[in-house]
């Protein structure tokens, strides 16, 4: 044994505790540790079972992942549950907290199951691009039947200890100390003479042709490219039609394949580079300052978003709005949005109740603001407006208080001077719609002081965002970027790609939308104010999609008018292509005098990403995104970008920085003007080296 497992005779009970903080994951020394007590266990006459428990709040969370793609040491995970199973006098085990991955492999592995109230049951290995390597695609199946792991395990997702009895995952719900409930539960067994029952020797479930099929389907549509959600129903398959040994072996083999697809290193740098982006050195060690109540301003789709993002997570609100209709208006929508919250799940009725009635308020006046710790605009899109609106902050807000601009593009710094306290503002350019979207732009000011930074980190924290540091551009970090894929989209558009092409090209790269979907789905009168901004900048070289600003003249700007790039029905789901719109490409192309030519799908994609990793390195070379992975973080969060690839800065590091720089130069023959290497992707390319090297 090792100090992480602990082992104890009480009772005549053989009780195991896993005590390696925070979470009991199983790595190395409590693998040890745990196999060296189930071989004391079994030796121990005076033992009549065993209970094993986790020690803190958590049962067991899984393989330390740390040492996924590093080479496996002895014991490894499936022999020492093998082993557990094999036991000749009962083992219970208490699940309290949560019981993931290999903590649930190793529950199932143990004779009875007892799950404590509030406890989460769940293999959630394929959101890591692996699955479940210890028996839990074999397991499960043969307690709960085939339909009810086909429900679970593609979908990595948990169950509550209710549900789990529900479906024969646990065998009983209980409440208290989990270790006296353990006991109790014992020693109920050992009076009514229970034995040992393995799993593992229970008969195969029933195959169910059909269940297998709509899984299938299902997980081919639900997330198209990842390979792990369908090879796990293989696996289960595989529990119907062989005996545990055998079908551990399949499982095994699966694995094996699982752990060495690049999908598995990407979903795995995902997984990581979320809890690095709040590490900042200009943050470590600082305190944030208090917020308990925050003032919004401006309640349209925005504002009204992030009071119900802060509400749902027990922030006291005040919105104000320019009259009493716009704040009765903004108040319906935000107790919409706390509705659909109850329906989902995820807000008690009685909490919805008192949200409203004790913790938040609307106001046309911003004396109302006066108390608040931190208040955030959230108003029209003009430096003119918001620099009216601080300055009525400026006047009304107690000294101390945070004052920040949910601008999607503006001049952070241009605001925070046009008050007489700079130090105090910063951007928290949140993402629509506000009470769903994880991701949370930091764009910290020259002027802006390190304790408000550490603030609206942890603010973002508090309302269960995913918070990135960006500096002060036009759009900066994502829409920046965004700016330059979509130009090299509308490029390819006018030489002769179609829109819907495109589209179809990016949604099988693992994009949720392509750019016009996108456009449509967001309005485009947005791209054409946006267009409209940079005029007066705008290089004569540059490419203007005359074709995007006819529709806007025509009164189409997407979804909310029924018409924009796509034509979209009463009742039908997504758009249809328009030939209109391919009418529209081909004036702008014989316009312009562009002759069409053909592009592959494939050749779309690249372009498309080159544009996106291209202005990423701007964006880290001039400090606008600190890291690289402040980049792979903002596009997994705020964009969409499939998850499997890790993000467009993994994705560039897996293609080879040398190529993309010689795509990017083979693209400048024909467009010098657009297409020329970063500074950062040549420098990176010439010295063998990768994005993720800036990472540390």
């Amino acid at each position: 044994m090792t100090d992480k497992v602990r082992y104890e005779l009480i009772d005549g009970m053989a009780v195991i505790t896993i005590d390696n903080p925070p979470v009991n994951a199983l790595g190395h020394a409590v693998r040890v540790g745990l196999l060296g007590a189930i071989e004391r266990a079994a030796g121990d006459d005076a033992a009549r079972a065993t209970l094993i428990l986790g020690s803190g709040k958590l049962f067991l969370g899984g393989a330390d992942i740390s040492e996924f793609g590093k080479p496996p040491k002895d014991p490894w995970l499936p022999e020492i549950i093998a082993r557990l199973e094999g036991l000749s006098k009962p083992v219970v085990c208490a699940i309290q907290g949560a019981a993931l991955g290999g903590g649930l492999e190793v529950a199932l592995g143990c004779h009875y199951r007892l799950a404590m109230k509030g406890a989460k049951l769940g293999l959630p290995e394929v959101n890591l691009g692996i699955i479940p390597g210890a028996g839990g695609t074999q397991r499960m199946p043969r307690v709960t039947g085939v339909a009810a792991a086909l429900e679970l395990i593609p979908a990595g997702s948990t169950v509550s200890a209710e549900r789990a009895v529900e479906i024969g995952l646990a065998d009983r719900l209980a409440t208290g100390d989990p270790r006296e409930a353990g006991l109790a539960y014992a020693r109920e067994l050992i009076e009514q003479g229970a034995g040992p029952r393995p799993v593992g020797r229970m008969p195969c479930p029933e195959h169910g042709a059909q269940a297998f099929e709509e899984a299938r389907a299902l997980w081919s549509k639900k997330s198209s490219g990842e390979v792990a959600r369908l090879a796990s129903i293989d696996a289960v398959e595989a529990a119907t039609r062989l005996a545990i040994e055998p079908g551990m072996a399949e499982e095994r083999r699966i694995f094996d394949e699982m752990i060495n697809t690049p999908q598995r290193a990407a979903l795995i740098h995902a997984f990581f580079i979320e809890r690095k982006t709040a590490k900042l050195p200009e943050i470590d060690g600082v305190a944030p300052r208090d917020i308990a109540k925050i003032g919004v301003i401006g309640g349209g789709t925005m504002g009204a978003g992030i009071a119900t993002a802060a509400l749902t997570r027990g922030l006291d609100v005040t919105l104000v709005e320019r009259d009493d209709a716009s704040a009765e208006k903004a108040a319906g929508t935000i107790a919409r949005n706390l509705d659909g919250a109850v329906k989902r799940g995820k807000l008690a009725q009685a909490q919805r109740d008192a949200i409203l009635k004790d913790t938040f308020r609307t106001a046309t006046d911003y004396d109302a603001l006066s108390g608040t710790d931190l208040v955030i605009e959230a108003v029209f899109e003009d430096m003119d407006v918001k620099k009216q609106v601080f300055a009525e902050l400026d006047r009304v807000m107690k000294p101390g208080a945070v004052l920040a601009t949910n601008t999607s593009y503006l001049d952070v710094n241009a605001i925070a001077r046009s008050t007489s306290r700079p130090a105090d503002v910063i951007g928290l350019h949140f993402f629509s719609p506000a009470h769903v979207m994880k991701l949370l732009e930091v764009v910290v000011a020259d002027d802006t002081a390190n304790d408000v930074t550490a603030t609206a980190f942890a603010l973002a924290k508090t309302m269960g965002k995913t918070a990135v540091r960006a500096g002060v551009c036009d759009g900066f970090i994502g829409n920046r970027i965004l700016s330059a894929y979509r130009a090299a989209a509308d490029r390819m558009v006018l030489a002769g790609a179609s829109p819907y092409q495109v589209d179809r090209a990016v949604k099988a790269f693992g994009w949720p939308m392509g750019p016009y979907e996108m456009g449509d789905l967001a309005g485009l009168d947005i791209g054409y104010a946006t267009r409209q901004r940079k005029a007066a900048t705008r290089d004569p070289r540059d490419v203007v999609p005359t074709w995007a600003d006819e529709l806007y003249h025509l009164g189409r700007l997407g979804q909310k008018t029924g018409r924009g790039y796509y034509i979209y029905e009463a009742g039908q789901r997504g758009g249809k292509e328009d030939p209109e719109v391919e009418a529209l490409v081909a004036k702008a192309r014989e316009a312009q005098g562009v002759t069409p030519r053909d592009f592959s799908d494939e050749e779309i994609q690249r372009r498309y990403m080159a544009a996106m990793v291209n202005e990423a390195a701007r964006v880290v070379d001039e400090g606008i995104a600190r890291r690289p992975l402040d980049v792979d973080v903002t596009f997994l969060y705020g964009y969409g970008f499939p998850r499997w690839r890790g993000g467009p800065m993994h994705w560039a590091d897996t293609v080879g920085l040398a190529d993309l720089k010689a795509d990017i130069e083979r693209y400048a023959e024909e467009d010098p003007f657009f297409w020329q290497p970063a500074p950062l992707l040549q420098r990176l390319a010439s010295e063998n080296r990768t994005f993720a090297s800036l990472n540390g």
